[in-house]
């Protein structure tokens, strides 16, 4: 890939990209300080444009309150989200977390239906649906994960799986939410083999179009669609080209700081 123009890499259509990285269970309180001070750090040494993208992180539930804290204090310009949160507000469910209780430690997102929920928790589209109105109850932006797993695709083909499970996921959900869609393509996902940025923007697209049939033309044009899976340095830019594609859902590359830094700043890319 050559050089990168920044200016085509500049959002056209008004909606600020985000790079969100999805920590799953990986560092402790102690580690999660350590990440998000150096990641804070690198960003100010390469002279980041603050504003230019916006950054959220997503650490283990026992890590939200000591990095809530670090970002507070030292006036850190990250978002703050849940890896997941229960369809209950309140209750005998144990083990469960409240998007109450998320919403106090000024988590702005929450990630609902990724494709290990999917897969090792057995979550149905309408378990998804109930956790999508949990969130917006509780003033949380749902980061809304579909996608389709490489027997889907050989079955259905590219958007018809992801396309089902947005259409279930956004049912009674009003006009004016904020949501977030985030495709994952299952078969990519720590594969080290990502699709390509052209089957990223067809379904992207697809993904949109769905938004605009439940929502209207209005949230379709200001809602993000963010690609995920194995998103690195190397591709990211290619991605976030293409119209459809407003930012990225990190997996393993988000705990590796000067590669996520690197992510993060996907409109400087020069040779890459």
């Amino acid at each position: 890939m050559g050089v990168v123009n920044t200016e085509s890499s500049a959002p056209q259509n008004g909606r600020t990209p985000l790079i969100a990285g999805n920590w799953k269970m990986n560092l402790d309180h102690l580690q999660a300080v350590a990440f998000v001070q150096k990641l804070h750090w690198t960003l100010k040494e390469a002279k980041h444009e603050k504003g230019s993208v916006e950054v959220a992180v997503f650490p283990p539930y026992t890590d939200l309150r000591t990095v809530q804290t670090l970002l507070d204090a030292d006036k850190i310009e990250f978002a703050l989200g849940g890896q997941d949160l229960s369809a209950h507000d309140s209750g005998a469910y144990t083990g469960e977390i409240s998007g109450q209780f998320l919403a106090k430690l000024d988590a702005k997102y929450v990630i609902i239906g990724h494709s290990e929920r999917r897969q090792f928790h057995h979550e149905t589209d309408e378990v998804i649906a109930a956790k999508t109105q949990a969130a917006l109850r509780h003033g949380l932006v749902p980061v809304i994960c579909v996608g389709e797993t490489s027997e889907d695709l050989e079955k259905f083909g590219a958007s018809a799986v992801p396309v089902g499970q947005l259409q279930v996921a956004l049912e009674g959900v009003s006009a004016d939410a904020d949501i977030v869609v985030a495709y994952e393509p299952v078969w990519a996902i720590g594969s080290g083999q990502a699709a390509t940025p052209d089957q990223a923007q067809e379904v992207c697209a697809k993904l949109r179009a769905v938004v605009a049939d439940k929502l209207g033309a209005d949230a379709a044009a200001r809602t993000r669609v963010l690609y995920g899976g194995s998103v690195k340095s190397g591709n990211i830019a290619g991605f976030m080209r293409e119209p459809d594609v407003d930012g990225a859902l990190v997996g393993g590359a988000s705990l590796v700081v000067d590669e996520f830094a690197a992510i993060i700043r996907f409109q400087k890319h020069v040779g890459v």
